[in-house]
């Protein structure tokens, strides 16, 4: 290379927090660009691409893959539109219908279903009240995320799921927050109210739960008594060291605690309030084995509150989509450039 052309040099990294400031310095790779995860009207466009080369029925609405599929990756959206073409292939289906798709969206989040799993009538009515009680919950909440899909099905590492379409938020408050904690702990208040007994089957729900509730101590400063304070180092630094003293840590382990325990009683008192329509709705579930929104509205009737649905240039509303509420958030990517001369 001369001294009179110019090097662009490109990097990409999903673990910026990691590298050696030297390397970011003026100069250097200082000029940098985040590559988040598609927002729907992306994922729209992505869809778009991918579908081409399909053949789809009339039934399959482009905005609908897109609102039902939140958190989804360029990749993940190509490798649900292949799901979708083999799932009809299968059927020996002379196209791919709005069905195959969701069974793909299935498939990619909750893993194959396992037709062959041994559960004892007992154990399959405890995960039928546990899913119910996470859907009741959720749909008696303003700020839970609109339930469309309940299932006993087993696919992957699950025994059931609770499935949501969630709100694409810039910004979350306390209250929804607290409503997405009294959702999650549903299941288990269930258990507790018809049974009197509690499962292993909530594991993840309480890691959920807690990790929420930690974050909003320690990270987003939302408790009155730890204060308008946050131990979150941007740069990472902390990963070994507490930033706060031992009466502080024993402090943080309370109100954490307390916070969980708040909304596990809250979750208690909606069910216990809402007895009889939660049985009837498990008792469907172990009939069907999978119920939708329209099952739940005839159960405890339409929600009362306006479901946060994503804008999209449509007409057409999002009734059908599905999102599994343990879908797991994708790494954010950063991609960097270095100019030099």
């Amino acid at each position: 290379f001369g001294t009179d052309v110019n090097v662009i040099v490109l990097a990409a990294t999903n673990r910026a927090d990691v590298l050696d400031s030297a390397l970011m310095r003026a100069g250097r790779f200082d000029r940098q660009i985040y590559v988040d995860l598609p927002d729907i009207k992306e994922r729209k466009e992505i869809f778009e691409v991918h579908i081409k080369p399909l053949k789809l029925s009339d039934d399959v609405k482009i905005e609908f893959l897109a609102q039902q599929t939140p958190g989804f990756s360029g990749a993940d959206i190509a490798n649900m539109c292949n799901e979708a073409a083999l799932i009809a292939a299968r059927g020996n289906k002379k196209a791919i219908h709005h069905q195959d798709f969701l069974d793909a969206v299935d498939r990619i989040v909750g893993g194959l279903e396992k037709k062959n799993k041994v559960i004892t009538p007992k154990e399959k009515k405890t995960i039928a009240f546990h899913e119910a009680g996470h859907a009741t919950v959720s749909w008696m909440l303003e700020h839970a995320a609109p339930l469309v899909k309940v299932t006993i099905v087993p696919r992957g590492q699950s025994l059931g799921a609770a499935w949501y379409l969630p709100a694409e938020r810039m910004i979350v408050q306390t209250e929804q927050m607290l409503d997405e904690m009294c959702a999650t702990l549903g299941g288990r208040a269930a258990e507790k109210i018809i049974f009197n007994k509690i499962s292993t089957g909530a594991l993840s729900d309480l890691e959920k739960v807690t990790k929420q509730a930690r974050a909003m101590v320690t990270v987003y400063g939302l408790n009155e008594k730890v204060g308008n304070i946050t131990y979150y180092d941007s740069s990472g630094n902390d990963a070994f060291v507490k930033p706060y003293s031992e009466n502080t840590a024993k402090t943080i382990d309370e109100e954490i605690s307390k916070m969980i325990e708040l909304q596990y009683l809250r979750a208690i008192e909606i069910l216990t309030n809402n007895k009889d329509k939660l049985t009837v709705l498990a008792e469907l579930l172990l009939e069907k084995e999978v119920i939708f929104k329209d099952d739940l509205i005839k159960i405890f009737g339409k929600r009362p509150f306006d479901d946060e649905l994503p804008e999209i240039a449509t007409e057409e509303t999002a009734e059908t989509a599905v999102q599994k509420k343990e879908t797991k958030e994708e790494d954010k990517k950063e991609i960097t450039e270095e100019n030099k001369n």
